[in-house]
């Protein structure tokens, strides 16, 4: 980016007055770059369609072995949370983009694993809006590592029994 703005400066282009670089994180190994990358970057968007697909070796097209993975599996959210920790940590904005995140109750569990931000469609705003609205985050966060300490591949039953109480 810095060669491509230096070589517009040098060609008398008009520059922008700010320019935001960040990254979409949608392989695996991404998330174990070096810290400098993190603070390089001005803001870093999870790519969870492409992320979920990669982390799960299963191809979300084919219909034999899509369904084999839960976006609430204990590990990939052990995984995104660790991400949203160092995100928080180095002070790199974080979202998450991808048919999850308009998913009410996985949007809630993002959001209680550490995600502030979500690209969502517009018709998915209302639902997620409301069960984010109506949910303690810290005790939906302790709910989910309470299954995760309990052994559970996914959250999903106890996160439902839990909302199913608060809502």
């Amino acid at each position: 980016m810095d060669k491509a703005l230096a070589r517009e400066r040098i060609l008398g282009h008009p520059l922008p007055e700010t320019l935001e670089v960040g990254a979409m994180l949608e392989t695996p190994s991404l998330a174990f770059a070096p810290d400098s990358f993190y603070r390089e970057v001005d803001f870093l968007s999870i790519g969870g369609n492409d992320l979920k697909q990669f982390f799960f070796a299963a191809d979300r097209d084919n219909e034999l072995v899509r369904r084999r993975y839960d976006t609430l599996n204990v590990s990939f959210l052990t995984f995104l949370e660790g991400i949203a920790e160092r995100c928080a940590r180095l002070g790199t904005p974080l979202s998450f983009c991808g048919e999850d995140a308009g998913r009410p109750v996985e949007a809630a569990c993002f959001a209680a694993i550490g995600f502030r931000m979500l690209s969502i469609r517009p018709a998915s705003i209302g639902p997620v809006k409301s069960i984010l609205r109506r949910t303690d985050l810290g005790e939906l966060r302790a709910v989910i590592h309470q299954a995760g300490e309990d052994g559970a591949q996914s959250v999903r039953p106890a996160v439902m029994e839990y909302l199913r109480g608060k809502l």
